[in-house]
């Protein structure tokens, strides 16, 4: 900076030091926000001014705060935005009454300055969006893979809506959590609510039985599509000793049969179950 510019944003920080009551009166009448939501920002970035090296982090971590507190009362960005650039309007009737040359000068470097600012609540916006979306995408993720308890000893994951390669790795990491969290042996992944399956999906399923088997379990897989079916022997997919069933009851009738599990149906609207005892 040259000697003229410093000598400008000197004169501009002297107006800025000295005429802090009547700024911050005049800063709450323009943006319309209240004393007590500009009082600390108005002080961090008094401190800032007087400051040699130029530090602004904390002027920056109350205007994320500032940001972050008035979206949650409704406020649109915008709106902190142009709470922050009426900093200018108030500053600059102070530099008018001022008259002088190296105010002029120095109030175009500030109002660069409080643009930035001003901006900078705009970046505090987006990432904090960002990040709630973010969020509530893997949540919606997790609630979309449940895996539930079947029986003792047997595992269900029920797959319902489209299947990418993202899910299907979520699928793949849950089921075998469960696995070792449960110690079941039989695991059912079923696929009734699935439209269609891709190659990368086909192959991400067949390495979680694979997987599930090396940690001593067996899965089935259920509810295969007729279009899916096709799909899979157009793309030449093989699932070798893999064990598919229709249904989902199919699936669960064959992994309790597997559990030494035996079921006798004496009537239609009663089933009795017995486990046997090794």
């Amino acid at each position: 900076m040259t000697v003229p510019a410093e000598a400008a944003k000197r004169r501009i920080v002297d107006l800025f030091m000295s005429s802090e009551e009547r700024l911050l009166r005049r800063w709450t009448q323009l943006s319309g926000a209240s004393p007590d939501e500009l009082r600390d920002l108005y002080q961090a970035l008094r401190i800032a001014l007087a400051g040699e090296e130029g530090d602004f982090a904390d002027v920056r971590g109350l205007l994320a705060e500032l940001s972050r507190a008035r979206v949650r009362q409704g406020h649109t960005p915008s709106d902190t935005a142009r709470l922050v650039f009426s900093l200018k309007e108030a500053l600059y009737e102070a530099v008018e009454d001022d008259g002088g040359p190296e105010a002029l000068r120095g109030f175009v470097w500030f109002s660069r300055l409080v643009d930035d600012l001003g901006l900078y609540t705009f970046e505090t916006y987006s990432a904090a969006r960002d990040k709630i979306m973010l969020d509530q995408a893997e949540q919606l993720l997790e609630l979309s893979t449940p895996v539930v308890k079947l029986w003792e000893g047997i595992v269900a994951v029920p797959l319902v809506g489209t299947l990418d390669s993202a899910r299907t790795q979520v699928v793949m990491e849950k089921l075998l959590q469960t696995l070792v969290d449960t110690g079941s042996e039989h695991a059912v992944i079923d696929i009734t609510g699935v439209p269609a399956v891709d190659t990368q999906v086909a192959q991400h399923l067949l390495k979680t039985v694979v997987a599930a088997r090396l940690m001593g379990a067996e899965c089935v897989i259920s509810g295969i599509r007729p279009q899916i079916a096709h799909t899979i022997v157009t793309l030449g997919i093989e699932f070798g000793d893999i064990v598919t069933k229709a249904s989902l009851a199919d699936a669960l009738s064959y992994a309790l049969k597997r559990s030494g599990v035996e079921i006798t149906g004496a009537a239609r609207t009663r089933v009795a179950v017995r486990a046997e005892r090794a």
